[in-house]
């Protein structure tokens, strides 16, 4: 047996005016959007209709006033008594593109504020006056009406506790937020509070006249001095607008919000999902007349159409992007230091912005700030270290053997470096591997080789309980004496060393098939061309060389900023302790 849903219309009420809308003062924008598609209706049908809205508020009432189409009684039944009924969609439920309310729900927003509502409306058809009265309960009552002239007049009156939102200058400041840009003329108490109309329009002002209005408008409205301004227009969704680059880093986290008009009221000051999420330096004000709102007429819907917008005013800013690189380098540099992470995300991607990073952006490297394009005129291959830490122990070692590398360590730049060969294909690019610096260290000459065997044979018993290698090469800077390098397998085989002896039996015989040879060790690099070292090598006494040989090794540690496990610490104080014991007479009798 088929049985139709019993609604609690009070329950229903409460939930949609009291929950779907964030803030009680999307009232004054819901009224001013029903009158406003009440004008456009009829002057659909007579465009020589007046078209005029006035706002009346006093003493905790409020009265707006349209000349619309108005309603007839029938329609009043139909329209305002029914939840989600409107006259503004097709015969296939579809919203029809001159309105902007959508949904029949928006006269809900009413008793966000006040208990009753009061409708007295008359219709273009010459029906007689009707009023309508609903009550936040779930009822209403229909009457005949007092009104002369087509249009309606909507009166609400402040609830207890909801006074502040009936205060003269609280409701002008309402209604010109939402409606200053509508191309009605309205009023609160008989001021006007629509404006011209949007500030980017095309008309007799000159280019810097113009200019000058959308930057006074961003101070005001947004509150900075835009770096530049992009004009926007995306034709298939009735879009256009301007987008702001802002003139200080942003957060590429954080999501933007941008400020969105529906057919020139205000939908959003803060909308997501405009712009790709590349586009952070930018805050645009757009006006459109086909993407849709959600019901809350406080979002855009994310769907197909807004996708493919956000696609297209994201082509417009990087279209901006590659004009500004060939028609003002200096400025695009002053821009570059302040968004250049936007830029180099979206140069992950896009072969253009790759261009204007590898030929503008310029990146450290141990041979001094330079672009790609200029480190590869120089010295044909990319070479770079993946981290900051690793570029900070290999930059300086690096460039003495003659070797320059670049830091790939901040954000984007290793994946940009690698980037390159989607523009030169044939260019190489290398990432710096510790290892790799000792096949550019001189190999000691052989009689010097075997004169040190056994220093490195007894250096090496020293630290084969800390897993390392010790290897004697020439190198430049003379002045250091220890290097201490982890290739990547060796940083590898030390962190699963560390995790076997973490977890229980059964994962560390688990972890135990990953192990490889004792080759992917870390090596300790010993420079012969220093003089400390050259001494070390030729001490007698046993104890004293491997006191020096852990001193080195704590002092590699250190300078490479390696972690230091508790075994490297106690050994760093022991030999520390031990080398003063020496150092120090002892005083004692």
């Amino acid at each position: 047996m088929n049985r139709s849903f019993q609604v609690d219309l009070r329950g229903v009420v409460d939930l949609l005016s009291q929950h779907l809308y964030s803030s009680p003062r999307v009232y004054v924008r819901e009224l001013l959007q029903n009158a406003v598609d009440a004008v456009t209706a009829r002057r659909a049908a007579d465009d020589a209709a007046p078209a005029g809205i006035a706002i009346d508020v006093a003493g905790g009432t409020l009265r707006i006033t349209d000349t619309g189409i108005g309603l007839s009684e029938a329609q009043v039944h139909e329209l305002l008594a029914t939840i989600g009924r409107s006259s503004k969609r097709d015969e296939l439920g579809y919203g029809r593109r001159d309105f902007l309310g959508q949904f029949g729900i928006g006269l809900l927003s009413a008793f966000l504020v006040a208990d009753e509502t009061r409708v007295v409306t008359r219709s273009a058809t010459g029906a007689p006056a009707v009023s309508w009265t609903g009550r936040a309960d779930g009822t209403y009552a229909v009457g005949p009406g007092e009104r002369d002239t087509i249009g309606t007049t909507v009166t609400l009156t402040a609830r207890r506790g909801a006074e502040q939102w009936f205060v003269p200058e609280t409701v002008v400041d309402l209604a010109t937020l939402y409606g200053s840009m509508l191309p009605f003329e309205i009023t609160v108490n008989g001021k006007a509070i629509s404006g011209p109309g949007v500030p980017w329009q095309a008309d007799e002002r000159s280019p810097g006249h113009r200019s000058a209005d959308l930057v006074g408008y961003a101070q005001e409205v947004l509150g900075f001095t835009p770096f530049d301004i992009v004009d926007l227009d995306v034709p298939e969704a009735g879009l256009t607008g301007v987008a702001y680059v802002l003139p200080f880093p942003a957060n590429p986290a954080e999501q933007a919000g941008h400020r969105v008009y529906l057919k020139r009221m205000l939908l959003a000051e803060n909308a997501p999902g405009l712009l790709p999420d590349w586009a952070f330096f930018a805050r645009c004000v757009v006006d459109t007349g086909e993407l849709r709102p959600t019901a809350s007429r406080e979002a855009l819907y994310d769907d197909d159409q807004l996708a493919a917008t956000r696609e297209a005013l994201g082509e417009q800013l990087r279209g901006w992007l590659v004009g500004l690189s060939a028609t003002n380098p200096q400025r695009l540099n002053q821009f570059l230091k302040i968004h250049h992470l936007g830029v180099k995300a979206l140069a992950l991607h896009d072969d253009d912005m790759l261009r204007l990073v590898d030929e503008w952006w310029p990146l450290e490297t141990n041979v001094g700030r330079m672009t790609l394009a200029e480190f590869r005129a120089r010295y044909g291959v990319l070479r770079y270290c993946a981290t900051a830490d690793e570029f900070d122990q290999l930059a300086g070692v690096a460039a003495a053997q003659n070797l320059p590398v670049i830091n790939g360590g901040y954000t984007y730049d290793s994946e940009l470096v690698e980037r390159v060969r989607a523009l030169e294909p044939e260019v190489r690019v290398d990432r710096l591997d510790p290892s790799d610096l000792t096949t550019a260290f001189a190999d000691l000459d052989p009689d010097t080789a075997l004169a040190v065997r056994p220093f490195v044979a007894a250096a090496q018993r020293c630290v084969d309980r800390l897993g390392c290698e010790v290897v004697v090469r020439e190198f430049e800077p003379a002045s250091l004496p220890v290097l201490y390098l982890v290739d990547r397998a060796a940083a590898f085989a030390g962190e699963l060393r560390a995790t076997k002896e973490t977890v229980d039996e059964l994962w560390a015989g688990v972890l135990s098939a990953f192990e490889k040879p004792e080759r992917d060790r870390p090596q300790l690099v010993l420079n012969y061309r220093n003089p400390l070292v050259r001494r070390i090598s030729r001490l007698e006494n046993a104890e004293l060389t491997a006191l020096a040989v852990e001193s080195l090794y704590g002092q590699a540690l250190l300078l490479g900023r390696h972690p230091i496990r508790p075994a490297d610490s106690a050994l760093l104080n022991r030999a520390f302790l031990s080398l003063l014991d020496h150092a120090v007479p002892n005083g004692e009798n």
